[in-house]
């Protein structure tokens, strides 16, 4: 398929018609091509998503207290949510990437699924803002994620791994875990983090990998909790 027919289809899936089309060409193009790629306009996105489901988060929930409110925005802006919507949306098809990140199933990577639909929302609303981009992108982005908007109940939301085991911790009032990281391995479009997690007067440390350290960490916090409550 050419890049002709990637704009059209994708601008169709997402019910917008591009005005600049290398936009959307840009927000399509892995860091695995080169230099000129979608990481930037996947920084953009990524602020506009969490602000568009902040937003609509706070209206719909207004006896919500800060903590729920952020728990439910991170359940659904997630990356494992993000990739399930591209490929939902079937994105993986039009990503264009290198030889190599194409051959090792690139295009079926959560990551890269994910990122690509931040840059996409990122490069809308830069084609849009002439129009009032955050309406445009607003409307696209709600519509979209309605239905998960619709099934949130802040009953249900846990809080993370990593708070869920200081709390723990702090109420038993045990010393709080010690996060470090052991290693990092694979390319840097593809890394895996590898991290410890310790706790003072506790005589074994756990690891845990994670493609950034943030969810290596999240890892280990939770086979510590499991740990700690199968005791």
């Amino acid at each position: 398929m050419n890049q002709v027919n990637h704009v059209q289809k994708v601008g169709q899936i997402f019910g917008y018609q591009f005005k600049d089309e290398s936009l959307l060409l840009l927000a399509l193009t892995h860091r695995s091509l080169g230099g000129h790629n979608n990481e930037r306009l996947e920084f953009l996105g990524d602020a506009i998503l969490g602000m568009v489901i902040s937003s609509e988060l706070y209206k719909r929930f207004p006896k919500e207290k800060e903590g729920v409110l952020t728990r439910l925005r991170s359940s659904l802006v997630k990356g494992e949510t993000l990739s399930k919507i591209a490929t939902e949306l079937k994105l993986g098809e039009y990503i264009q990437l290198g030889s190599g990140e194409l051959k090792s199933g690139g295009f079926r990577r959560a990551s890269t699924l994910a990122d690509t639909v931040e840059a996409i929302i990122g490069a809308i609303y830069l084609d849009s803002h002439k129009e009032n981009g955050i309406a445009v992108i607003q409307n696209i982005i709600l519509e979209i994620f309605n239905h998960r908007i619709s099934e949130c109940e802040p009953t249900n939301i846990l809080k993370d791994p990593k708070t869920r085991l200081q709390e723990h911790l702090q109420a038993k009032g045990l010393p709080l875990p010690e996060y470090s990281v052991i290693s990092i391995s694979g390319k840097e479009h593809q890394q895996t983090f590898k991290v410890a997690c310790s706790i003072e007067g506790f005589a074994n440390h756990v690891n845990a990998t994670g493609s950034s350290r943030r969810k290596a960490e999240q890892a280990a916090a939770e086979k510590v909790l499991k740990s700690i409550l199968h005791e």
